[in-house]
């Protein structure tokens, strides 16, 4: 008990602080538990500094303390996570430096309301586990649906690149979430109070984390499985649009598409915006690709409508044919459109992937392609494949995911590696493999459990021919998406509230 008697008289020594030392510390808290998110993958860590974010939450004062506690350490916590953020505004710093550092606070803080919101609530409910792991997961849940939504580093994506992954496939990101925080608040009990069920729920943890693993399905690609070529240029973004270079990097793909004599891919996938023509004009390049091919193929390029703009991927039949074309849907704020952005134009400040004032406009929405031999495919373009919304939005199951990207934007430090583990995520969600092609890495072909099975690293010019794996039978998840969690979690606030008002507390003073 001794031990658990300093924790526990740490925690009292942070809340006695003067309110700005305090919110040093806890940005501190916050920005130890986002060292579990990848690359660094310290997921450990997230679990002892949400605990004792759990412990300070069951000792400050009303919901005003719980929203200042969440607002702190989920300034630290996102700062952490989302630093890649900076990146892009260094691709060209002399236009757009001096916003990366605007950017990364504003970003921290703005998703750091989330968590006061989620905190403030679940106290003001009465607290607890239940408010606690209602609240939390509740605000997580609302970071991906607001405001065009933002659900990156998640405190579930901790668990991405652990055994646990493929039970995604039943209750989401959000089921993830939920697992880390309530072993979190087991693990507070369990040295703290020395709970008995706390210390139960640990060991059936630690138990449960290999079985797992065990439990996996296999979903490897069959001997006979289609053959696909991902083409990985590493174009760097400040080089990628220099008109001296373009011609280099076009090549380089040309070579990469006709590469390896003697056996032909099924299919050929080149990375977001690979071709810097307009589809439009693009007849004699994509014949070409063809050509080189042998095969059928799918690119990445820009077209135009009009006065319309779009990020467009496009399957081209050996021939050279177009036979789909597929526009974003999901665009990036501040990055592929502006809001306000011809009004914002007329003082210089522009979408930091387009000079238009509004930038791309958005295509009708997900669909399915067919790709003939290889099944239907769900196209996806760049931040379109963090959004397990999207995926489910579709009219009809597709046979596989694909997934064209250029990851330049976000740096070579933990950008890239974010957007890979989620992912595999999004194909543990709904049990279906992923092509994925990204300009500068990291390419990788992932089976229906979200494990990588091939792979082209960061930073490298290659291809790779990798098998595709099956599809497995629709998940839970991607039947009824986050319904249940949303159940879960509002349930537990409801709990909440009723425990507190059982015993007679009012939880607004508690």
């Amino acid at each position: 008990m001794a031990d658990g008697r300093r924790v526990s008289q740490a925690v009292n020594r942070v809340l006695a602080l003067s309110r700005w030392r305090r919110a040093g510390v806890l940005i501190a808290l916050g920005a130890l538990a986002g060292l579990g998110q990848a690359p660094v993958g310290a997921w450990p860590l997230t679990l002892v500094a949400l605990a004792v974010v759990f412990g300070l939450f069951q000792r400050v004062e009303g919901w005003r303390g719980a929203a200042w506690l969440g607002g702190a350490v989920g300034t630290g916590y996102f700062f952490m996570a989302l630093n890649w953020i900076v990146e892009p505004f260094f691709v060209d710093p002399n236009r757009h430096g001096w916003m990366a550092p605007f950017a990364l606070l504003g970003l921290s803080g703005g998703m750091a309301l989330y968590w006061a919101g989620g905190l403030a609530l679940g106290r003001a409910l009465g607290g607890g586990l239940p408010g606690f792991v209602g609240g939390i997961g509740l605000a997580e849940l609302a970071r991906g649906y607001f405001f065009t939504g933002f659900p990156w580093a998640q405190p579930g994506h901790v668990l991405i690149d652990t055994a646990v992954l493929h039970w995604a496939s039943w209750l989401g990101a959000p089921g993830l979430t939920a697992l880390v925080l309530i072993v979190s608040v087991a693990l507070w009990w369990a040295v703290v109070a020395r709970q008995v069920a706390s210390v139960l729920t640990l060991a059936a943890a630690a138990v449960l984390w290999p079985i797992a693993l065990w439990v996996t399905p296999e979903a490897g690609a069959m001997p006979d499985a289609p053959v696909v070529r991902l083409v990985q240029p590493n174009a760097p973004q400040h080089e990628k649009w220099d008109p001296a270079k373009i011609q280099k990097f076009y090549e380089r793909q040309l070579a990469f598409t006709a590469a390896g004599a003697g056996t032909r891919p099924d299919l050929v996938v080149w990375p977001e915006t690979a071709v810097q023509v307009w589809l439009n004009n693009a007849g004699p390049a994509l014949a070409e690709i063809s050509d080189a091919a042998s095969a059928p193929v799918v690119v990445g390029l820009q077209r135009y409508d009009g006065p319309r703009f779009f990020n467009s991927l496009v399957h081209v039949e050996t021939g050279g044919t177009v036979s789909a074309v597929y526009d974003k849907h999901h665009l990036v704020p501040f990055g592929e459109f502006m809001p306000f952005g011809n009004l914002l134009a007329r003082w210089g400040i522009h979408g930091l992937a387009s000079n238009a004032g509004r930038g791309y406009s958005a295509g009708p929405g997900a669909r399915v392609i067919d790709m003939g031999d290889l099944g239907q495919a769900l196209p996806l373009i760049c931040y379109e494949g963090v959004f397990a919304r999207d995926l489910r939005a579709a009219p009809e199951r597709a046979d596989f995911l694909l997934l064209i990207t250029n990851d330049a934007w976000f740096g070579k430090i933990s950008g890239p590696y974010q957007h890979l583990a989620q992912a595999r995520l999004r194909s543990a969600e709904m049990g279906l493999p992923m092509i994925r092609v990204a300009n500068t890495g990291i390419s990788a072909m992932i089976d229906a459990t979200g494990r990588v099975t091939a792979s082209i690293g960061m930073g490298e010019a290659d291809w790779r021919d990798a098998p595709l794996p099956p599809a497995l039978p629709p998940t839970l998840y991607a039947r009824f998406g986050d319904a249940p969690m949303i159940v879960v979690f509002l349930g537990l606030l409801g709990v909440s509230l009723l425990r507190y008002r059982g015993r007679g507390l009012h939880p607004h003073i508690r």
